[in-house]
């Protein structure tokens, strides 16, 4: 090799590195801290007495257990049918002495007869009815919509306290299975439910579940009862021997309840301005623990603030 030829040599292999290190991608910068933010907590510590409502006693349900006390609040609007023979049946005690038969694990806690063979009577309430997946939009006069994309539905957002999604073409709305959330159980016929059966939510929610089964309220407060019950060892979570089921004592409508056994909570307004600073808060999270904001909410993460209130309720 003569010295022109390893000049031109140098000069490729300059050209080829210069080449190289140009076209290599910058090594990203460090995430900036997150400046810090009000919290969910912070928020709902200011919030004034009129962003909050008190739970509606004729929709509400207490049901109790040997641990405690399980608070239902049912929403009507979406449910018209089998909200009134929810309340028919405890008000015919009808799940008194019942138990809680199921919790299946990342799914769901039922509760209802577990003698298929000979299944307690029903006096004036229903036994089946006609399914209630969906509600016409027209329905929900609460409406507030989330701005952020989801799989299960056109839209998604919240009415009076109850995550919901909605089809505006088709002039349909429902409420979603998000955790918490109470569901009627049913066969595979879609009108074999009526109220005798109940579930609830204590997983990751099972949004394909939407618009398969209906649904008709939420618990708002006594889910570490039901979300910590051991796990039933047969198919689907059941218990297989009766000393593993848990009796429910009573399940009552709070309007009937004496004023001093009702419990008093009440639920933050999820139209209010106080409510999307919740959402916003929950959508980009600030500093100082988080490094990233994810910038986006699912319907089943936004939170639904629920405080005890002292003094009685009326």
């Amino acid at each position: 090799m003569n010295a022109g030829t390893m000049t031109i040599g140098v000069l490729v292999l300059a050209s080829a590195l210069a080449s190289t290190f140009a076209s290599a991608p910058a090594r990203a910068a460090e995430p900036k801290p997150l400046p810090p933010k009000a919290s969910v907590g912070e928020i709902v510590k200011e919030s004034k007495a009129a962003d909050w409502r008190p739970l509606d006693l004729e929709n509400t349900l207490y049901m109790d257990l040997p641990g405690g006390r399980v608070v239902i609040e049912l929403a009507p609007p979406f449910a018209l049918n089998h909200a009134a023979n929810i309340k028919a049946l405890a008000r015919e005690h009808y799940f008194d002495g019942l138990v809680v038969l199921r919790s299946q694990d990342n799914f769901v806690v039922q509760w209802g007869d577990p003698d298929e063979k000979n299944p307690r009577p029903v006096k004036d309430a229903k036994m089946k009815l006609k399914a209630e997946f969906t509600a016409p939009i027209k329905n929900d006069r609460h409406f507030t919509r989330l701005k952020d994309v989801d799989g299960y539905a056109p839209q998604v957002g919240h009415s009076n306290g109850f995550p919901v999604g909605r089809d505006p073409k088709k002039g349909e709305t429902w409420l979603a299975h998000c955790y918490a959330m109470v569901g009627v159980g049913r066969d595979n016929e879609a009108d074999s439910g009526g109220g005798t059966a109940l579930y609830v939510v204590t997983g990751q929610a099972p949004r394909h579940l939407d618009r398969n089964i209906t649904v008709v309220g939420r618990v708002v407060s006594g889910m570490p009862l039901l979300s910590s019950m051991p796990r039933g060892p047969a198919p689907m979570g059941f218990y297989d021997k009766p000393e593993m089921q848990v009796p429910i004592k009573s399940l009552r409508v709070a309007a009937d309840v004496p004023q001093e056994e009702r419990s008093n909570f009440e639920v933050m307004r999820t139209d209010s301005a106080t409510y999307q600073k919740v959402v916003e808060a929950q959508r980009n999270r600030g500093g100082p623990w988080n490094v990233v904001a994810a910038g986006h909410v699912d319907l089943c993460n936004a939170p639904i603030p629920v405080r005890e209130k002292s003094g009685e309720q009326k």
